[in-house]
Parts: structure tokens; C-alpha cells; sequence
């Protein structure tokens, strides 16, 4: 199973394209809508938010409400579009628009792909650098990842996200029954946090750091639970699942970081401190006493909860611009101001489920019959009892 991504920030959509996924698996828009909305919220966003009211369209691939095994395309228009035709616009460039049409984009903002990928491409005008490497494109991620979710929950493994640190404000460990009403805690929270009196903190600091000309990042944590043992691989690097959720969260916008289970704290402790024991029951077959190595042992999953944790950098654009050069003149100045989110965490934690959700989902329909949804649940659910008997 996989996805591709298309569009830019201000051009007239967004779109991803999914192939592998099995027929017959119900999907409707409104599932879908659902997570674009839960990514536009947050305490911190800035105005492109009220901007853009996400909405996907299902282009091809479903039928009736169900997925007919073909690819399935999603779109989701930009509603400031209507403001940048020309800017943006595929047609070639008419001298009849003026000199404001030719003004590039030649100074590369700090902590941005604008130099970088001004290089790599030989784009003298920044504006075709910053357009596609912008954050909007995670707006389709998140809409690949709901329809991964879908598939997910139709196999009885549910995933939720909630924001652990912003600013240096660390949250307290929260008790929860179950993931939806982790979940459902999350949503209730401007800043998706559990611990209620860090979340005063981690919103005083976002105000602080938006009235400052600046901005905070911080750490989200995506748990799954209902995945079964023994998905992924170990006989292969690139076939190592958390190796391959590693590298989603890794690759969302301003992620600096990525730990599974204890994750770096496990530097500090002995191996007994570390390692999880094995167990079993009639009831449950195998599982492991503690969940220090978050779900997984050799690039598989070993049954218990999936738990990964990424970090987020303070987006790089600010109102109290950092210092850059003009790649025509060379002379230095202070960066422009593309967009003004003081915070993102909220939002990031929405995109990393959404990536987390992808990667599971992916694994499983690559190592179980997954040509008819039906087949592919018969095929999983065979595999459990397998795996309780073994």
C-alpha cells in the first residue's frame, strides 16, 4: 500500500493518490473531514486556519461508499486560490501583468527548505521552493492517514494522539480507561493535553511566545492498540517496522525527533530495567509484563500497545525574524514573515497519528491476503488465533 502526494501551499489543490488498498472496505468523505478538521484546530494556529475550511472530495476508487480495489484519489481545494491565480497560475508568464509578477522570492528564510532546495533544483525564485515544502501538504497526509485509520478500526485496532510537552511545560502522566476516551480527552483540550493544569501552562506559553515575536515546540505521543504480534520483519533493515514508523514521523514538517517505547531514557537504565518479560495465559496467549520497548522487538510488533513519541522544533518563521542573505546580492537581511503559528503541536500531534495510522496499516495489508476487505479480516483474525496457540 502507498501514497502520493501533490500540490502547494496557495496553488488551486491539494491531492494524494492510494493505491493497495483492499475493496469492499467502506469509506465516505465525512470519515474523512472528520480528521482534516481535527488538524486545523489548536491553540496557536494562525490565520491560514480560518482561512482553508478543509474538505476532502473523493475523486475515484470508491463507488457507493466502498473502496472498489482501484486507486483512490482525494482533493482538497485551497480557498485562497482565488487570491494567488496569477502568482501561482501553470500558464507561462505574461508580461502583461506587470512588474509585481515578476518579483521573486530571493531571500531563504533560516530553518526553512528555501536555500536548500533552491540548490537542489536551481530555483532562483524561493516562492517554488517554500510553496511545495510548506506544512499545507500535510493536510493530505492527514487524509491518506484517515483512511488508513478506517482500515485499521475495521480490524479492531484503534490509534488516538496527545500532545506530552510544549515550551519546556511537561504534562503529567494522565490515567485513561481506553483510547477513546484518551481521545476524547485530547479533543476536549486546546492543546490536545491530558494533564489539565499543563495545559493552562503550555497555552500562558503560547501567548508569551506569540506576543514575543516567537514561536515554542514540543513533544506528541501516538499510542495504537489491537495490533498483533509478529508484523513487520527483522530479515530485512528497510522491512523493519518501527524503522519504517521512524521514518513517517521523522519525515512530517519541523519533526526533529522520534523515540519508541522509553526511547532515550533507555540509555540511562540497566537491561533488566529496559527489557520487557514474557508472559502467557489461556486468556491472552503471549504478552509482555511491562511496554518499555512500546510495542515492538526486531523491527515487529510483539502485541502490546504501540507507543511512539516525536518532537516538534519551534516553527522557524517569527515575528522577530532571524537573519539571512539574498542569494542576488549577497547582502544580509532580516527574513520575511510567511505565516505567523506561534505553536503547531496540537495540529502536529493530529498529523503524526495520521502517519503512525498509515505505516500499521500499510504493514498489515503487505503481509496478509488484502485484495478484498473481508478476506483480509478473515485472514488477520486467523493469524490471532495462531498466534494465542503457538
Amino acid at each position: 500500500m502507498r501514497y502520493l502526494t501533490a500540490g502547494e501551499s496557495h496553488g488551486p489543490q491539494l491531492t494524494t493518490i492510494i493505491e493497495g488498498l483492499p475493496a469492499g472496505m467502506p469509506l465516505t468523505a465525512e470519515a474523512i473531514n472528520k480528521e482534516l478538521s481535527r488538524r486545523q484546530k489548536g491553540h496557536g494556529r494562525g490565520r491560514r486556519m480560518q482561512i482553508e475550511k478543509d474538505q476532502a472530495q473523493i475523486k475515484s476508487g470508491v463507488r457507493h461508499g466502498y473502496t472498489l480495489g482501484s486507486p483512490v484519489a482525494l482533493v482538497v481545494e485551497n480557498n485562497d486560490w482565488k487570491h494567488w491565480t496569477k502568482i501561482m497560475g501553470s500558464e507561462p508568464f505574461d508580461e502583461a501583468d506587470g512588474e509585481e509578477m515578476k518579483r521573486q522570492i530571493t531571500r531563504p528564510r533560516p530553518g526553512h527548505a528555501d536555500l536548500n532546495g533552491g540548490l537542489k533544483y536551481g530555483h532562483r525564485d524561493m516562492r517554488n521552493v517554500l510553496e511545495r515544502s510548506s506544512a499545507r501538504e500535510t493536510t493530505v497526509r492527514v487524509a491518506a492517514g484517515a483512511v488508513a485509520k478506517q482500515l485499521l478500526k475495521l480490524l479492531g485496532i484503534e490509534i488516538a494522539s496527545h500532545v506530552i510537552e510544549i515550551g519546556g511545560i511537561k504534562a503529567e502522566h494522565v490515567e485513561f480507561e481506553s483510547l477513546a476516551q484518551l481521545q476524547e480527552l485530547s479533543e476536549n483540550s486546546p492543546v490536545r493535553c491530558l494533564d489539565q493544569e499543563a495545559e493552562k501552562k503550555m497555552m500562558q506559553a503560547i501567548d508569551d511566545a506569540k506576543a514575543n515575536g516567537d514561536s515554542i515546540g514540543g513533544v506528541v505521543e501516538v499510542i495504537a492498540e489491537g495490533m498483533p504480534a509478529g508484523v513487520g520483519s527483522y530479515v530485512h533493515w528497510d522491512r523493519k517496522l518501527d524503522a519504517k514508523i521512524a521514518a513517517a514521523v521523522m519525515s512530517i514538517n519541523a519533526f526533529k525527533g522520534v523515540e519508541i517505547g522509553i526511547g532515550f531514557e533507555a540509555a540511562e537504565r540497566f537491561g533488566s530495567e529496559v527489557h520487557d518479560e514474557i508472559a502467557w495465559s489461556e486468556e491472552r496467549g503471549y504478552y509482555r509484563k511491562t511496554n518499555r520497548l512500546g510495542g515492538f522487538e526486531g523491527g515487529m510488533t510483539t502485541g502490546m500497545p504501540v507507543v511512539v513519541r516525536g518532537v516538534m522544533k519551534p516553527i522557524p518563521t517569527l515575528y522577530k525574524p532571524l537573519e539571512s542573505v539574498d542569494i542576488d546580492t549577497k547582502e544580509p537581511f532580516t527574513a520575511s514573515i510567511e505565516r505567523s503559528d506561534s505553536c503547531a503541536v496540537p495540529a502536529a500531534a493530529v498529523v503524526a497519528e495520521a502517519v503512525v495510522a498509515w505505516e500499521l496499516a500499510s504493514a498489515i495489508v503487505d503481509q496478509f491476503y488484502s485484495d478484498r476487505m473481508d478476506t483480509l479480516a478473515a485472514s488477520l483474525e486467523e493469524f490471532r488465533r495462531y498466534a494465542k496457540e503457538f
